[in-house]
């Protein structure tokens, strides 16, 4: 049997080391992102009480930087290894798992645009559930209060959606100082307040007259719709930028791949 042998047939430095590059910051991300993940935890003592994440009623934030942070690690390792160890097997995967994520958010973006009535109601009862876990996990407490902040929103669709949170219930039988009100980060801030009052919500509920003058009224859902048309240019160009990642991650695999065939069929 004979192979046909290619002329000057070697792997190209050029894609060898930028595949390394291009994938060390990553897996050093991954990294980062596993090691913060960790230490939120260890500062909520969970690494010491692990049934504490199933104790949480709403979504948890840590477990979002640690499934990032390990696909990044795992697609970083197997990219910088890959390309090192000139290893065909690791480099379609990492490829593949690559253009695997791409179609996924291309599918996610369209099923956003197609079903948009639908992922408005998930998005609410997703932002219900959490108002209900909101006292449980320091870290959603803070998600949630920097949402309502940055948005001036409170609540899913109004401020009332947080009677469905124990402490902050009108129930007659919560015997909390937080009832019928909503968390300092609805509050109206004063730009001459150089201290944020945390107890500027209690009790706001009980007269919705009054609302407007001390809490945003508007539902953050309504925000967040309101928000992405003034920046959807914002976001177009993250997406692109993400995309552009992605190819160029392909195309040097795939690159690195076709040069390690020659070099194995020309001897």
């Amino acid at each position: 049997m004979y192979y046909y042998r290619y002329d000057n047939a070697e792997i190209n430095c050029c894609y060898k080391y930028l595949m390394f590059s291009y994938n060390i910051i990553f897996w050093l991300a991954g990294i980062a992102f596993i090691a913060a993940g960790f230490w939120a935890w260890s500062e909520k003592g969970v690494l010491m009480d692990l049934t504490q994440v199933t104790r949480v009623h709403g979504f948890d934030p840590v477990w979002l930087v640690l499934a990032v942070g390990g696909i990044t690690f795992v697609l970083g390792f197997a990219g910088c290894v890959g390309a090192l160890r000139e290893n065909i097997c690791l480099l379609k995967f990492f490829s593949g798992v690559i253009g695997l994520i791409f179609f996924l958010e291309l599918t996610a973006a369209v099923l956003v645009v197609v079903f948009q009535s639908q992922v408005r109601a998930w998005i609410n009862e997703f932002f219900l559930a959490n108002i209900k876990g909101y006292r449980d996990d320091i870290d959603l407490q803070n998600l949630i209060d920097s949402v309502q902040r940055m948005n001036a929103c409170c609540g899913a669709q109004t401020p009332q959606d947080w009677n469905q949170n124990v402490y902050f219930s009108c129930d007659e039988n919560n015997r909390s100082r937080e009832k019928c009100g909503v968390p300092f980060s609805c509050c109206i801030q004063d730009p001459a307040d150089l201290v944020m009052n945390t107890q500027c919500g209690y009790d706001v509920r009980r007269n919705q007259s009054e609302w407007s003058k001390h809490i945003y009224t508007k539902g953050c859902i309504a925000a967040l719709e309101d928000w992405l048309p003034r920046n959807l240019y914002t976001v177009a160009i993250v997406f692109v930028v993400i995309s552009l990642l992605q190819m160029v991650g392909i195309y040097l695999a795939r690159n690195l791949i076709a040069d390690i065939d020659k070099v194995k069929f020309s001897y």
